[in-house]
């Protein structure tokens, strides 16, 4: 039995999935304010499972997968001193193209004094897909982002490699105009590229995690690699007013780990926040 995605062609009509938020804090809560959503993307309701001040969103891609042509955007708008966790339901998944390019664009602005936190779940690159993903991030001079990314070539329980396809991320976080971060990771789908250490050295996962928010001591990213307890490859590595982990590796469960200790040592450092695990985390 096979589980790939139908063969089915989506050249005269792709999906442009779009969803804006805006978020305000308004008498000691931050509320969402103005919410549109065009499928295949929704938004649960907020959630406030640390008190008003922080609210947790949730975002659904009801079709599951997206496919070549098909086009996802996301727009955030954190207001002054306002502060949210923004996650989705479950992993993505880009499926095998059918010769047009999926696109994802994610556009973020963080105002004064506002605190956001975007930790997406795992996004599953399948073999022969076309992606491209831009990110763009200004922050206010006293705000806050801590966002991540963890990225499956293939699937790999299937013993699937990413031989065939393109997947570009490119991303660049400002603030106060001025260019903090500009990364841009391009994996053209091949055994060389698949094999070689300046690649994915074989590995199925590579991970991203980026704080901005605060100049960050030496002994921050000590701590941060002395979290690690894994058999993939890892760093850390100061920015200025935050810093970076990379990851590549072949578990998910090791990353994910890794990564959320690092995001509570955010929150416990920087946030003065304690520990609040997204409920679809768990599931």
């Amino acid at each position: 039995m096979s589980f790939d995605y139908p063969n089915i062609t989506q050249k005269n009509n792709p999906w442009h999935g779009k969803i804006d938020l805006i978020y305000a804090h308004r008498q000691n809560t931050t509320q969402i304010i103005n919410s549109y959503h065009q499928a295949p993307l929704k938004i649960q309701r907020p959630f406030y499972p640390e008190g008003k001040a922080i609210c947790h969103s949730i975002i659904l891609h009801t079709a599951g997968g997206i496919v070549g042509g098909d086009k996802l955007s996301y727009n955030f708008h954190l207001e002054d001193n306002s502060q949210a966790l923004i996650t989705t339901a479950a992993a993505s998944k880009i499926y095998r193209s059918n010769g047009l390019q999926a696109r994802q664009s994610v556009n973020i602005k963080v105002n004064q004094g506002g605190c956001l936190e975007y930790l997406p779940q795992e996004t599953i690159v399948f073999d022969g897909a076309i992606y491209r993903q831009d990110t763009e991030i200004y922050l206010a001079k006293n705000s806050t982002f801590i966002g991540w990314e963890i990225t499956r070539f293939g699937r790999s329980a299937r013993g699937e490699k990413f031989l065939q396809g393109d997947w570009r991320n490119h991303t660049v976080i400002y603030q106060e105009g001025k260019p903090l971060w500009i990364d841009r990771q391009w994996i053209p789908g091949c055994e060389e590229v698949f094999h070689s250490h300046h690649g994915l050295a074989g590995s199925a996962i590579a991970g991203t995690l980026i704080y901005i928010g605060n100049p960050v001591s030496p002994e921050i990213i000590t701590q941060a690699r002395n979290l690690w307890n894994g058999e993939g490859e890892i760093g850390a590595t100061r920015l200025e007013h935050g810093f970076l982990c990379r990851y590549r590796g072949n578990s998910t469960t090791e990353v994910r780990h890794w990564f959320i200790s690092i995001w509570h040592l955010v929150r416990q450092s920087f946030l003065g926040r304690s520990d609040c695990i997204p409920r679809v985390w768990q599931i």
